[in-house]
């Protein structure tokens, strides 16, 4: 009796924990950045100037810089120790500036 109730939930409790791992990032593509920080702070720091075109007013969430492509999500490995998991909706000069940011869990 205990066995099929276990054997019940386990196809459950294995589509809740595969649907949170792909739905983190479904604006985006997840990063690993070094640094992250608002989009007034970048824009103090200068970090935006090099976006050009791009209309910072209408920028929102984070801005990360010097972020790589980050192609394991929820198997809680994929960043280094010192960077932070991100899904980013647009990537700059090959992930020097990444906009639109938000993070994400990798332990999911």
């Amino acid at each position: 009796m205990i066995a099929s109730r276990i054997f019940a939930v386990l196809p459950l409790a294995a589509l809740a924990l595969a649907g949170g791992a792909t739905n983190q990032c479904n604006t985006g593509s997840a990063s690993c950045c070094d640094s992250t920080q608002s989009v007034t702070s970048a824009q103090q720091n200068g970090l935006l100037g090099f976006l050009g075109a791009v209309d910072v007013g209408s920028l929102t969430g984070l801005v990360g810089s010097n972020c790589s492509p980050l192609s394991v999500v929820g198997t809680g490995s994929g960043c280094q120790a010192n960077q932070e998991p991100v899904c980013c909706t647009g990537n700059h000069f090959n992930g020097l500036v990444n906009v639109g940011c938000s993070p994400i869990n990798l332990n999911a």
